[in-house]
């Protein structure tokens, strides 16, 4: 779905989840009922599909979510790899539990874009940042799509 379909689908006053897609751990990203702006929400650490997908359900209810952003790890040259097929494998797998729209979005170079900031201006350490890396990638991969997304006259 493009991303122009994707703002079709969706009602007003729903957030939109955006996701940076890990083996281990899965950064989670909530807009505002308005979507304009990505806050990072958890990381879920990843254990199996099964309880992945109970947490995703549980922000879904709680968040009152409309749609999915996926981050798509694209090489720089504009294909994709091996980790965007585990990416597409994964929204599909969601897909197929809860009925959301969703997109995916370019993600290249988010997180070194996300670390550089939590290094350079909030000055973390290695071991905090750690910590709230792939839930910030997600709120930047999000940001992204929402950015555009106001962009677009439904």
């Amino acid at each position: 779905m493009e991303i122009q379909e994707f703002c079709k689908t969706l009602k007003p006053y729903q957030a939109v989840l955006g996701f940076d897609f890990g083996v281990k751990r899965l950064g989670v990203a909530v807009s505002d009922l308005t979507r304009l702006v990505a806050t990072p929400h958890l990381i879920i650490e990843r254990t199996n599909l099964k309880k992945d997908i109970e947490q995703i359900k549980k922000i879904v209810e709680e968040k009152q979510i409309g749609g999915f952003v996926y981050g798509l790890p694209k090489q720089m040259d504009g294909s994709e790899g091996q980790t965007a097929e585990m990416v597409r494998a994964f929204a599909l797998k969601i897909a197929e539990q809860i009925d959301l729209p969703y997109v995916f979005w370019d993600e290249r170079l988010s997180s070194k874009a996300v670390e550089n900031v939590l290094i350079g201006e909030a000055d973390m350490s290695r071991k905090k940042r750690k910590k709230v890396l792939d839930s910030s990638a997600a709120a930047y991969i999000l940001q992204g799509a929402l950015d555009m997304m106001s962009h677009i006259k439904i």
